[in-house]
């Protein structure tokens, strides 16, 4: 799978143990479809191109976790890295997802001995204005995972939408 399983210290440790098992259950998810289910377009109706396929899925939330990653650097003063691109297979989605989880444990490797007042004191402002502190943040990368997760697996309990 590609994904260690380990414990971490402290309440950052633990955020970043929650992501990288949500994203281990993705993964597991991902290797129950075959490629060609995986490009499949399973809704043509919604108005969120992320959302048409599980290609498309895996590319936003691996676009996300970059986003999230770099918006702790910044909060922190760190370099971050650009992650303009899109998944084009199946094993390149696995890849990819846990290349960002990587860069994201990078980004928190000096952050473990924080207390949950000090994670409180790392404020970052979202793209849509809410001020998110680290804590906020890594629980919203979790569930961000979680519910791309779940809709991935309603759509392998469906029939693909192809309306006109």
């Amino acid at each position: 799978m590609g994904l260690k399983r380990m414990y971490r210290k402290g309440p950052v440790g633990a955020l970043l143990d929650e992501y990288e098992r949500a994203a281990a259950e993705l993964i597991a998810v991902i290797d129950s479809v075959d490629d060609n289910e995986f490009e499949l377009v399973r809704d043509t109706r919604t108005a969120d191109e992320h959302c048409r396929s599980i290609q498309t899925i895996m590319s936003h939330v691996v676009h996300s976790g970059y986003g999230y990653a770099n918006v702790i650097r910044k909060a922190c003063a760190m370099q971050g890295e650009e992650s303009i691109f899109s998944v084009l297979s199946r094993p390149d989605s696995k890849a990819r997802l846990i290349r960002m989880l990587a860069y994201t444990a990078e980004t928190l490797a000096d952050k473990f001995d924080l207390t949950d007042e000090q994670m409180m004191e790392i404020k970052m402002v979202n793209p849509w204005g809410q001020v998110y502190d680290l804590e906020m943040r890594l629980e919203h990368a979790i569930v961000h995972i979680l519910r791309h997760r779940r809709q991935i697996e309603r759509f392998l309990r469906r029939e693909p939408r192809t309306f006109p």
